[in-house]
């Protein structure tokens, strides 16, 4: 039987990739391995994964991915992630093959296309919660804050390796002064210049969060809206619609057709053949940092 010791690490695969493989870019330090492919990424990735496993101690694990740059919020807003540049080609021929590593290393690895490995990771914690078995989710991304629940904490990448904040629910309300459910409405407000959707124009992050916390959702706001600024009155009768589409867009999707099997999630450690795995990819680095 499973027991409330139960523990299942949700890893954000892009946030980690990316963050790895940007670290050692910026010096054009590439790790061109024998066949070469550029490996920094997928090496980085890997000790991220290990640094977390280290302190979390998980006792299943599951990698969420994005499945290509379109999902539905492209066919909800035309802008969204728009103005995000093209991967560098030397981060390119990473996509698979971290994918390839990690499966080789036990990690089951899951993605659905149309959808974000964000809604996948919020199925994922919504389809657990009550089952016995606590949920974990390592991102860099604050808007996996809103997952945040009885059942679910969120770590958030931090510079270095092995550095998380970490949250619960008691943590996020004393830092935010809102529910993680209310952080949604928060982003709506705001906007997201990096995932290129506007939000209300003019209001940014402590007038969103200061109007969330007195009047608890949008829908409060608007319904009090004779006792708000003039200003702000204004901005929002005028992004009225726009606001709406931005909710929509901010909301991570916890329902995604997303099938895995828990009992392949059972992490059980770094196997001997993980060796063979290193040698294959030239992951000479990666050797050093899980001391094979």
């Amino acid at each position: 039987m499973t027991n409330q010791k139960d523990n299942l690490l949700v890893v954000d695969g892009m946030a980690l990739l990316f963050r790895a493989f940007f670290a050692t870019a910026v010096s054009k330090q590439f790790m061109v391995n024998q066949h070469g492919v550029p490996t920094n990424g997928v090496q980085g990735f890997m000790k991220h994964l290990f640094a977390a496993i280290g302190q979390n101690n998980p006792t299943h694990t599951l990698i969420c991915w994005d499945m290509g740059s379109q999902t539905f919020r492209n066919e909800l807003y035309s802008g969204y992630k728009a103005e995000r540049k093209a991967p560098p080609e030397e981060l390119i021929p990473q996509f698979d093959l971290v994918k390839e590593v990690a499966a080789s290393f036990g990690f089951i690895n899951v993605g659905v296309p149309g959808f974000e490995a964000d809604d996948c990771i919020g199925t994922v914690t919504v389809k657990m919660a009550g089952t016995g078995i606590d949920t974990t989710v390592l991102s860099g991304d604050k808007d996996l804050l809103q997952l945040i629940a009885p059942t679910n904490d969120v770590w958030i990448l931090q510079k270095g390796y092995g550095n998380y904040k970490q949250y619960n629910e008691a943590v996020f309300v004393e830092e935010w002064g809102i529910t993680p459910a209310q952080f949604i409405d928060v982003k709506a407000l705001m906007g997201d210049t990096s995932d290129g959707y506007p939000g209300v124009r003019g209001i940014g992050e402590k007038t969103a969060l200061k109007l969330i916390q007195q009047y608890e959702t949008i829908d409060g706001i608007l319904l009090h809206m004779e006792e708000l600024k003039p200003g702000q009155q204004a901005k929002l009768k005028e992004d009225l619609e726009i606001l709406r589409l931005s909710r929509q867009l901010a909301e991570i999707h916890t329902s995604v057709p997303l099938d895995f099997d828990i009992a392949q999630c059972v992490y059980r450690g770094i196997l001997p053949e993980a060796m063979d795995v290193v040698e294959q990819y030239g992951l000479k680095s990666l050797r050093r940092d899980i001391m094979l």
